[in-house]
């Protein structure tokens, strides 16, 4: 079989060649026997040194190779919020930083204890061991002498110690008893090839070697799916049906299953159009209800993170990515997991519509809620699948109002780092919020308004026990009470991971990829008896 020749039919239709599509288009084709098509919205990064080039991620938001979703009215947050959602062969990977930290062990533990059996750290730790990106800390070529300065002073200031790798800290959480499992301040680890600055992608790691070399894979790219196929009574997912990029509608027939990674977006948008999630909302729409899954968009969560801003002169040019550092800080002893994270930047966005001034050269700590408490929803406003589903995150709405309170402690801890040499002599002045905003209340308000996203939406087709009646996928993925179907993202996330979730969608792509395998080979053996 020739690799450019399609077929009607595949053993596996992985629907998004994104983080985790990457990682199982390549994982099942090891077997030349299986047949794999993998269906990707965008076109391939192979030529696309915009993409490739990972000290260009900030190029990439809103433009072309980005979905560009908005956010509903947040009536406690920012309403203007864009999130980026990758249009593009490798999906987030290569549209994203890159910062790269395994699940916590408390992270896996909350995720088996709310019905994730088996998604232990243990297990998850074994898969994170396979990933086949390059995985390091920022390059000594690549240390900007401010954010050097600004570590030193996270560590002066705040009395945290400093983390030499931060993949190594997460992998083997500082050894028995060493307070790194708690907070740290350090050069991050970053999936790039630091001789060229280039991304370790999931499509650059896991798709790019074997393109046209492996006879049993058939990427459709630029091709978007907007329904999944079922049997009469709904009971079982056939297969796809897509338009390419001309319009032309195709589908596909999956001999085994369809695996949905089409991300935290896009899997329960086309699990709503296809007649699969809450069943009143889904006939008000005028959608004809295959199977009643209330959880279907529910659970959405995000890592939200707000904005102190400082003047500064020119700053050194020294970068992997404009973001190469980061504090983690606990408050809570009771758990022994950081509940607080910042990056450092060197941009003036987010603040202007508020009426702070732009600063040519500028600086910004942007705190953010490793595990909020704030919960949102996706649904869909219309049965048109060219219409977006409408994102409401419900930006600090929890009852405790733990999440404001929280970026509240982030902008206070940020000015006592900046108030510490040698990062300090960095500084001009403070531009936003601006030292005349004191109070907890003062701090709290501005914080909302110009908070951000860190692009981390999760949640949407969470994982748990069948009796459970908000989740959507087994601990096998295996979407419930319909045969034939997994998926495969972060939208399977029951809880936010405390750190940049990249890692995790890896994990959980390296795990459903020998989960499948497994069945595969065990319905395979039983054919060949009978």
């Amino acid at each position: 079989m020739n690799p450019l020749t399609p077929l009607d039919q595949y053993d596996y239709v992985i629907v998004g060649g994104g983080t985790a599509g990457c990682v199982l288009a390549d994982r099942l084709t090891e077997d030349p026997n299986i047949t794999v098509a993998m269906i990707e919205g965008g076109p391939s990064d192979h030529n696309l040194p915009q993409v490739l080039q990972l000290s260009e991620w900030l190029s990439l938001l809103g433009g072309p190779y980005d979905y560009k979703y908005k956010t509903t009215e947040q009536p406690r947050g920012n309403s203007h919020i864009l999130h980026s959602r990758a249009k593009v062969l490798g999906g987030c990977s290569s549209h994203n930083t890159l910062i790269c930290f395994r699940p916590f062990p408390e992270d896996c533990d909350d995720w088996v204890n709310a019905g994730a059996t088996g998604w232990d750290s243990e297990s998850m730790q074994h898969y994170g061991d396979k990933i086949k990106c390059k995985i390091a800390p920022v390059h000594t070529a690549d240390r900007n002498p401010i954010m050097a300065d600004w570590i030193a002073s996270c560590t002066s200031a705040l009395g945290v110690p400093v983390v030499g790798d931060f993949d190594s800290w997460s992998r083997n959480r500082g050894g028995e008893g060493s307070t790194n499992v708690q907070q740290g301040v350090g050069w991050l680890s970053i999936a790039y090839t630091p001789e060229d600055g280039k991304r370790s992608s999931a499509s650059v790691a896991y798709v790019h070697p074997i393109m046209g070399k492996r006879s049993n894979l058939h990427l459709y790219l630029e091709s978007w799916v907007y329904k999944l196929n079922t049997n009469s009574d709904g009971s079982s997912i056939t297969g796809v049906a897509f338009r390419d990029k001309n319009g032309v509608e195709m589908e596909l027939k999956a001999t085994h299953e369809v695996l949905i990674c089409a991300g935290a977006v896009d899997s329960p948008r086309l699990l709503l159009l296809s007649g699969i999630g809450p069943k009143s909302e889904l006939e008000q729409l005028g959608i004809a209800c295959k199977r009643n899954l209330k959880g279907v968009g529910e659970n959405l969560v995000d890592h939200p993170e707000s904005i102190i801003m400082w003047e500064t002169d020119e700053l050194p040019p020294q970068t992997v990515m404009q973001s190469d550092s980061a504090l983690f800080v606990r408050r809570d002893t009771s758990d022994p997991r950081p509940d607080l994270m910042w990056h450092t930047v060197p941009f003036a966005d987010n603040t202007e519509r508020l009426g702070y001034p732009r600063p040519k050269h500028a600086i910004c700590m942007t705190p953010n809620i490793p595990r909020p408490k704030s919960r949102g929803k996706l649904y869909l406003t219309s049965s048109d699948p060219e219409v977006h589903p409408a994102l409401d995150f419900r930006y600090f709405t929890d009852p405790e109002d733990y999440d404001a309170r929280t970026i509240v402690d982030g902008l206070k801890l940020a000015r006592k780092v900046a108030a510490t040499a040698p990062f300090a002599h960095w500084l001009k002045k403070e531009v936003a919020p601006g030292p005349q905003i004191q109070s907890d209340e003062e701090l709290s308000e501005y914080g909302r308004k110009v908070a951000h996203t860190v692009y981390h939406p999760a949640g949407t087709c969470k994982m748990g026990a069948i009796s459970d009646d908000l989740a959507v996928v087994d601990p096998t993925l295996r979407l419930i009470g319909v045969d034939n179907a997994r998926v495969v993202d972060a939208s399977v996330f029951p809880l936010m991971v405390t750190a940049n979730p990249m890692i995790t969608v890896f994990i959980i792509a390296e795990k459903a990829s020998d989960m499948i395998l497994a069945d595969y080979y065990k319905k395979m053996k039983k054919a060949s008896k009978l």
